[in-house]
């Protein structure tokens, strides 16, 4: 038996997994390297998450689908539904929407627990509706992945990390689930072992996984460190730490601080080539208006007091929004080549 390949008709290609007609799903990525590949999941593992997922939450219940079901996030939606025999509405073809999000809503039944999974840029457009947030409201549990969040969020949100090589989310507000467990490298590095593990590779990546005392471990690309509380925070990839004068920079600290700054509606940080500093920080912001927008010298002096001087940015690129990928994540590449060609101003 072989993999079902999502591209080639997701709701076969999980039928056919979930019934042990196929071995399991094929799911295509790019990978941090942009290099195209297969990320290989077994049923098994699409069962050990969907479990994983309904015990964290506490129940099983309705969803509603709103993301792509050729990625993993989406895919894991419909093998929630499935396994549960539960209902599953979608939000329609086309762009997503306040009013389709309200709509689905509407369809889905209410004689039990209702579930939806969302990106970042979606839950901002839900939250901006009163009616959209009422209607989000009437959700137990709201499953959001795939970038940090810039903004305040309802209690039903549950913040997700997770890969595609995990099929999906296997941390949920900070906490492995199920039988997942995270290992953090001397360097920060996140390793994760667990049932929701994928096989491999199509072609294969050998450097992807070690053992270690006779278990498996997927070696991220990511960086984290654990909170106070236990939890695991998420600082972002490793290939994105900007390293400036000899100093290391973790973009993703620095956007925490300027999203929390008034003006600010969201923001990305990457670095640029610069011949005297290596790389230099550099701020792309989505202001709340442009009456409120602030210089490059005030964000320094509003950010001073919090970090460093070399995790200061040293260039300001005001944006109406930021590029995103299909899967919702902002889309760094695009960023980091947008900075390199800036005419550049010194604060």
């Amino acid at each position: 038996m072989d993999y079902a390949r999502l591209t080639d008709g997701a709701a076969d290609a999980i039928a056919d997994a979930l019934a042990g007609k196929m071995r399991g799903i094929a799911v295509a990525t790019s990978g941090s390297t942009g290099e195209p590949s297969e990320v290989l999941v077994s049923s098994d593992a699409l069962r050990a998450s969907a479990r994983a997922t309904a015990a964290h939450l506490g129940a099983e219940g309705h969803w509603l689908l709103a993301l792509p079901t050729d990625r993993v996030a989406g895919a894991m939606v419909v093998v929630r539904s499935r396994l549960a025999d539960t209902a599953l509405t979608g939000v329609g073809p086309g762009p997503f929407t306040a009013e389709a999000f309200i709509a689905a809503a509407e369809r889905l039944p209410s004689d039990g627990p209702r579930f939806t999974s969302l990106v970042p840029t979606q839950l901002s457009r839900v939250l901006d509706s009163p009616q959209g947030a009422d209607a989000l409201a009437s959700f137990a549990a709201v499953l959001v992945g795939g970038a940090a969040l810039g903004f305040e969020v309802p209690a039903n949100i549950v913040r997700t990390y997770g890969l595609t090589e995990t099929a999906g989310g296997c941390v949920y507000n900070g906490v492995p689930i199920g039988d997942t467990s995270v290992l953090l490298r001397p360097d920060g590095r996140i390793l994760i072992a667990g049932s929701s593990l994928a096989d491999g590779y199509r072609p294969e990546r050998p450097d992807a996984w070690v053992e270690e005392n006779g278990t498996r471990w997927l070696v991220t690309s990511d960086l984290g460190r654990w909170a106070a509380d236990g939890r695991l925070s998420v600082l972002g990839r490793v290939d994105d730490v900007i390293t400036t004068g000899g100093f290391k920079v973790n973009p993703r600290t620095v956007e925490r601080a300027i999203n929390a700054q008034s003006w600010v509606k969201e923001s990305a940080v990457v670095g640029a080539p610069n011949p005297e500093w290596g790389e230099v920080v550099v701020a792309f912001v989505v202001p709340t208006s442009l009456k409120e927008m602030q210089r490059l010298s005030a964000l320094r002096r509003a950010l001073e007091p919090l970090m460093a001087r070399h995790e200061l940015p040293r260039e300001l690129i005001v944006v109406e929004s930021l590029p995103r990928l299909p899967a919702g994540k902002v889309d760094y590449r695009k960023l980091r080549s947008i900075a390199a060609n800036f005419e550049r101003d010194t604060p």
